[in-house]
């Protein structure tokens, strides 16, 4: 199969002109599509990441980062795009704790 076949607008040539969060229709950029679906006072689901324990936060990220592939392929899109902001958050706010984090020299390209 050399393309897959779309329904919606969206170029399927891979293209980088879009960011994921662009891609999925109710993504606002700040607050989910549907203000009921943030939860029953209207704020945004989850803990605020400035809260969280580092084990929390490491927990919370690899839960994310365990459900990625499933909800990109099959949740709504406003599942995928709370998924989304809520992955930019906690890891915005891992990479504000350790800014001198260890990088693995293995894990480096030559320039």
């Amino acid at each position: 199969m050399t393309g897959s076949v779309r329904e919606d607008d969206f170029a399927s040539s891979g293209s980088t002109e879009m960011s994921p969060e662009q891609r999925v229709p109710e993504w606002s950029g700040d607050e989910p599509a549907d203000p009921a679906a943030a939860g029953l006072d209207g704020d945004l689901p989850g803990i605020d990441p400035t809260e969280l324990t580092d084990e929390d936060l490491i927990r919370e990220m690899h839960s994310l980062h365990r459900t990625r592939l499933d909800t990109l392929r099959h949740a709504a899109d406003s599942a995928l795009a709370n998924h989304l902001r809520r992955t930019a958050e906690l890891e915005t706010e891992y990479l504000a704790r350790h800014p001198g984090r260890e990088v693995d020299p293995s894990r480096l390209r030559d320039a």
